[in-house]
């Protein structure tokens, strides 16, 4: 058997006077993709307060702190609507040209990393809860949150997305999700299809609140371990608008369900850690649940 790359694909020419069993022939395809796609990704998150419907202090303030990160990542990762906090509020949101999305171009740019975070956005006579994954060349990609928290008028003031937003970096699918989202495992579950995974990360931007930060932490773990991917979960500190207290516990995790990394609860923090792609293919080559996972369609 040969392997080629080709067009960042592998190919398999075999040669049938030997014979490959299921399992060896996998742990060879594993090999070829250890070797051929292990770039690490170095992600940044800030875990802060926000200041409740006053985008250009929110602004102001983020400038400040990325200013402070001295090794720039191939990711900053804000809140969600870091611009305004959790305000539902047409008359704060902004269209795709506004000020926000410039100065997240403006930042991605000087930086030379993705910027992402979410924001309320005004479309077509809609409004959505809109993350943004902003490119260091000005050109970015978006994702319309899917499940509008109920609790709240959320669901009955913006307009929800219908589609899943998958990025690619360095070599990573990045699949990213809103706060509520986390709630519902069949709209971030994984696929494996041929031998490849939908995604390797799930980002989680949020303003979850402290009375249910066991319920943020727990289903981070759980999604993580469920679809045998990383989770970001980046969450806000300090109060909103109506009072409501929000104690951070922003987080890395492994597929495994390990934290690799947690910020300290009810504190301002700017933190930095690179993952592995090498242990993430390492790990799913040695447990292959994919393999075993149900096939479904979701309906819009």
């Amino acid at each position: 058997m040969k392997i080629v790359f080709e067009n960042r694909k592998i190919k398999f020419k075999f040669d049938y006077r030997f014979s490959f069993s299921a399992q060896r022939f996998q742990n060879l395809f594993y090999l070829c993709l250890y070797f051929y796609n292990m770039n690490d990704l170095k992600i940044s998150f800030i875990q802060s307060d926000l200041i409740w419907e006053n985008p250009e202090q929110n602004i102001a303030d983020f400038d400040s702190r990325i200013a402070t990160i001295t090794e720039i990542p191939d990711i900053i990762i804000l809140p969600e609507m870091f611009n305004t906090a959790f305000s539902i509020n047409p008359d704060y949101a902004e269209t795709m040209t506004g000020k926000t999305i410039n100065w997240m171009k403006t930042k991605a740019s000087e930086c030379n990393c993705v910027v992402a975070g979410s924001l309320l956005i005004k479309e077509n006579g809609m409004l959505f809860n809109r993350l943004v994954w902003m490119q260091a060349n000005g050109n970015c990609f978006t994702y319309d949150k899917r499940h509008l928290f109920r609790m709240s008028e959320e669901f009955k003031i913006i307009n929800r997305g219908n589609k899943k937003t998958i990025v690619e970096l360095n070599g990573w699918k990045i699949n990213l999700n809103i706060c509520y989202d986390l709630r519902f495992p069949v709209w971030t579950k994984n696929t494996f299809n041929d031998y490849e995974y939908e995604y390797d990360l799930l980002i989680n931007v949020a303003n979850w609140p402290a009375s249910r930060s066991l319920i943020w932490q727990t289903l981070l773990k759980a999604r993580a371990i469920e679809n045998q991917a990383y989770v970001v979960g980046i969450n806000r500190i300090g109060k909103d608008g109506f009072g409501t207290s929000h104690s951070g516990d922003s987080m890395i995790i492994d597929p495994i369900g390990n934290v690799l990394l947690k910020a300290e609860n009810d504190k301002e923090v700017i933190q930095t850690l690179t993952v592995s792609k090498a242990e993430l293919i390492e790990f799913r080559a040695k447990f292959t649940v994919g393999l075993d996972w149900d096939k479904f369609e979701i309906s819009y």
